[in-house]
């Protein structure tokens, strides 16, 4: 296993569509495999293909406590197939736009579809939590970030924000000699 890099907006990657794998294969679990290391990593609970730049529609939750046995979710080619007409609020935060958090308005139950790490149809029902993580994992794989479903205001502000800190951080850092030459 690997842990990868993760894309931190603004980056245009994370607004890209990703691909449907159509099948699972060797290629495709070691991406899963992959990424589960790199959002343990992180910490994270979920992390989307595409947030390792990686086109592919791949997702991988767990919703395990530190002192808990780990219950990795590998999911290919995921899809909605129900949500529930209740609607419920999580403060949603994300690897790619990190120490950023807003409250996200999204359906309170749902029902997936996908195929598993050994490329079997599965369906799962969920709720609470796990029921908004994989709807924020989904939304990666069509280019949406959970700061698309805040004001325009707030989205701008951690946008802006984000975008500030990664130009700091990529300027060299001050040095007198360089500037006494």
């Amino acid at each position: 296993m690997a842990k990868l890099p993760i894309i931190t907006a603004p980056d245009p990657r994370l607004k890209k569509k990703a691909a449907p794998v159509g099948a699972v294969d060797a290629e495709v679990r070691q991406l899963m495999d992959d990424m589960l290391e790199t959002m343990y990593a992180a910490p994270g609970i979920g992390l989307a293909a595409t947030q390792v730049g990686v086109m592919k529609r791949v997702l991988v939750v767990d919703l395990s406590r530190e002192d808990e046995e780990r219950q990795p979710l590998r999911m290919a080619d995921p899809e909605l197939l129900w949500v529930s007409d209740e609607d419920a609020s999580y403060e949603e935060g994300c690897l790619s736009l990190p120490e950023h958090y807003a409250d996200v308005v999204r359906p309170a139950a749902i029902r997936v579809g996908y195929l598993d790490q050994d490329g079997e149809r599965r369906e799962l029902e969920a709720d609470g939590l796990l029921a908004t993580c994989i709807q924020h994992e989904i939304d990666h794989l069509d280019g949406i970030l959970f700061v698309d479903h805040v004001s325009a205001l707030k989205r701008n502000m951690i946008l802006r924000k984000l975008l500030k800190a990664k130009k700091s951080a990529a300027l060299p850092p001050y040095s007198e000699s360089a500037t006494a030459a």
